[in-house]
């Protein structure tokens, strides 16, 4: 099979494609330069050509305007050709070289007080087909006017710029060819410490995240790339051990249901005549009841961890709390009282701010007494929602823990009926994807959760 010439050049390691990109940059560079200098060299060169010309000129039509003109006009090497033209088309003297020769020049001179403009032209009997850069001025009286042309070879300047040329053709390749070299060392030593981070990344494995790559001493783009895989390495490290003390602390709550659900059954089968199915039914749905929980609740987490995109959009929170207020007076005999709850919108998944106020209203029914109140406003932007619990209360210093997962606190609120200690860390992960806040404060007595969420407007 035939591949592609752009994906075969993307195979090729970075050091050689980088390194031709730098040899056709420098190529085109040294190429583009030779041109220039030799475009400008020549125009530099044909510039003195007219300048000699025209200075060559105004020398012979001062000659004509004194009346000192020869015949015959001298000139040194015959690299000049010079002829003084009548009005009517007559040779009144010329070159020496041009000796006998009509008129060779048929363009008009330049207008008097203007710039002398030179001509290109060919065909002159001293050079067979030779270029020569010619200019015409205007001189003698009103009475007797006449043109004074005057013609310089362009041969020289020919022969020069071929030289330089030829010379350029020869050095540019070898130039461009060592300069390639060059980058192409400076390349391989400035990709050393790419590829000794690669080798030192290629080492580290799924089991030994605690490793971190030696980052270089300059503060370059290289430099950030060592920091920033070993920030990657580090947040990998601790998700790693993230999850695998959240299925430790799964299996081990998964344990204990299981372990009375397989006990009680193996007890009935094993002596079926003694069990007391009326009396064991209920225990065996409670406990079915708090494992389908637990397992529905760690689900929830494994969805919370792979970051799932909420479906937002604005909900009235308001509505949310008054529905699940109506659930949970099924569930309890205790008040609920919901006389605080107003009006607020907040932009969010339903379904999850539905899962944090009844798992809120689920803590609170666990650990109160006689009385669960719930309240929701908005205040500078933030729709604050708060469920607050008449029970023993949270100490200060376990109020950051009890979001933590499989949390349980001792002492006063111990008081635990089945729950699997998630929860609150659900709240708070689906709070936090909310661009929430929530806190727990003192409601003397007992424990008033707090949860803070930006409002949009109704």
């Amino acid at each position: 099979m035939r591949i592609p010439a752009p994906a075969c050049w993307a195979r090729r390691s970075l050091r050689l494609r980088l390194t031709a990109a730098a040899a056709l940059i420098i190529a085109v560079a040294l190429v583009g330069a030779s041109c220039l200098l030799v475009v400008w060299l020549r125009m530099s060169l044909i510039t003195g050509l007219d300048q000699t010309a025209l200075q060559r000129a105004q020398v012979i039509a001062a000659s004509v305007d004194n009346g000192t003109l020869a015949r015959v006009l001298p000139v040194s090497g015959g690299d000049t050709a010079v002829q003084v033209v009548g009005a009517g088309g007559s040779v009144r003297c010329s070159s020496a070289n041009l000796a006998g020769k009509p008129a060779l020049f048929t363009f008009p001179p330049t207008p008097s007080g203007a710039t002398p403009q030179a001509h290109s032209v060919r065909g002159l009997p001293l050079s067979g087909d030779g270029t020569w850069r010619a200019l015409a001025i205007s001189a003698g009286g009103r009475s007797d006017p006449v043109t004074v042309y005057v013609a310089v070879p362009t041969k020289a300047v020919s022969d020069n710029l071929a030289k330089l040329t030829l010379g350029l053709a020869i050095a540019v390749p070898p130039a461009v060819a060592l300069l390639t070299g060059v980058v192409w060392l400076l390349t391989g030593r400035a990709l050393r410490p790419v590829e000794a981070l690669s080798a030192q990344t290629a080492e580290i494995t799924a089991c030994d995240l605690g490793r971190r790559l030696d980052v270089p001493p300059a503060d370059d783009a290289l430099g950030r790339l060592a920091r920033t895989l070993n920030d990657l390495l580090a947040r990998l490290d601790v998700s790693q051990q993230r999850q695998r003390q959240f299925v430790a602390d799964a299996a081990h709550e998964l344990r204990s249901p299981l372990s009375s659900l397989h006990t009680q059954l193996e007890v009935a089968v094993r002596h079926p005549g003694s069990a007391d199915w009326p009396s064991r039914g209920p225990a065996l749905i409670e406990e079915s009841e708090r494992l389908s929980g637990l397992v529905d609740d760690l689900v929830r987490m494994a969805r919370l961890d792979a970051l799932p995109r909420l479906r937002k959009r604005p909900v009235d929170l308001d509505e949310v709390v008054f529905q699940e207020v109506r659930h949970a007076r099924r569930r309890t005999s205790l008040v609920i009282d919901q006389h605080a709850v107003c009006a607020a919108r907040v932009y969010g998944d339903g379904d999850a701010l539905a899962r944090v106020v009844r798992n809120l209203l689920d803590n609170a029914i666990r650990y109160a007494d006689d009385r669960i109140v719930v309240r929701l406003g908005v205040r500078d932007g933030i729709a604050c929602l708060v469920v607050a619990d008449d029970g023993p209360g949270i100490p200060v210093a376990d109020r950051n823990r009890v979001f933590d997962r499989f949390t349980r606190l001792d002492g006063a609120r111990a008081r635990d009926t089945g729950g699997s200690g998630l929860g609150l860390a659900i709240v708070h992960d689906l709070v936090l994807a909310h661009h929430g806040h929530i806190h727990i404060e003192d409601n003397d007595p007992g424990a008033r959760m707090v949860v803070r969420i930006p409002a949009t407007e109704l």
